[in-house]
């Protein structure tokens, strides 16, 4: 039998074929990863001759959350594919929700990242500067204790594929938008990954994407939230789909929160009543 075809890299593929090969392909496991606080399993699945590296996350594996007592991380992780498949944008790599060797759990394609530079261990979209002044090409987020007394400015850099995810994190409410979770690829896109601890009906934002708070919206991201408003709308395709994977009182949050982005057209502040970055943040 020939060896599978690996499947090229992302954004080559239809996203309905990758679709198909996760959600359909036989999931082999190849290990796991130790450094993420819930159960990550690095898989191979194949399917028609094909086949591509993916990462699963059975729902036996996740940490209950006490804040987060409804569903399950899993099904909240393809809620947010679905949300950012339906924007165009395409910033979340494809996921599913499917049996596997250790039950349901969510399974999407592994993104090969590129390695951030030596010099800049953050890597280019995320540092730390001294003084109070970002500096041109970047976006200040918050004062940093780094040791020996020292404070340094932390920074991202204004980035249209960073201020395209911060709109989708104020959209899907992501509790934890760390560095670690941005992964730019070869090819010049930009990925999220690990949304579990998104969709909460109260306000839960916690990001390193602060740059833009209270900054206007861009005009595309304008127009992409009309289009999301309007595949939220009850009976629509999208918000059928979403139903089956969150709570009612979580779909009505996020329809209220495209509705406010559409109505103050800006960048959410954080509300004070919430720790606004997350911990550790990268």
């Amino acid at each position: 039998m020939p060896a599978p075809e690996r499947l090229p890299a992302p954004g080559v593929s239809d996203t309905g074929e990758l679709e198909e090969l996760l959600a359909k392909g036989e999931l082999t496991v190849i290990g796991r990863i130790r450094e993420a606080s819930n159960a990550v399993l690095l898989c191979t699945v194949t399917y028609g001759g094909v086949s591509a590296d993916c990462v699963y996350k059975p729902v036996k594996g996740e940490r209950p959350l006490w804040d987060f007592p409804d569903g399950n991380l899993a099904r909240r992780e393809v809620a947010a594919y679905l949300i950012s498949e339906a924007t165009g944008w395409g910033l979340v790599p494809a996921t599913v929700l499917r049996d596997g060797p250790y039950g349901e759990g969510m399974v999407q394609r592994w993104i090969d990242a590129e390695q951030p530079d030596e010099d800049a261990p953050l890597g280019a979209l995320l540092g730390l500067v001294d003084g109070e002044e970002a500096g041109e090409g970047w976006k200040a987020v918050a004062l940093a204790e780094v040791g020996e007394g020292r404070t340094a400015l932390l920074v991202h850099a204004d980035d249209p594929r960073l201020r395209r995810l911060a709109v989708l994190d104020a959209v899907i409410n992501n509790g934890d938008r760390k560095g670690g979770h941005l992964l730019p690829a070869p090819d010049g896109r930009l990925y999220g990954i690990d949304h579990g601890v998104t969709f909460h009906a109260e306000d839960k934002l916690r990001t390193l994407l602060w740059g833009w708070a209270g900054e206007p919206l861009t005009d595309e991201a304008r127009e992409v939230l009309a289009a999301l408003a309007a595949g939220l709308a009850e009976g629509a395709p999208l918000a059928t789909r979403l139903a089956e994977l969150i709570t009612p009182v979580e779909l009505a949050a996020v329809r209220d929160r495209v509705a406010q982005l559409l109505r103050t057209g800006t960048h959410p502040r954080p509300s004070g009543q919430w720790p606004s970055i997350p911990w550790p943040p990268v």
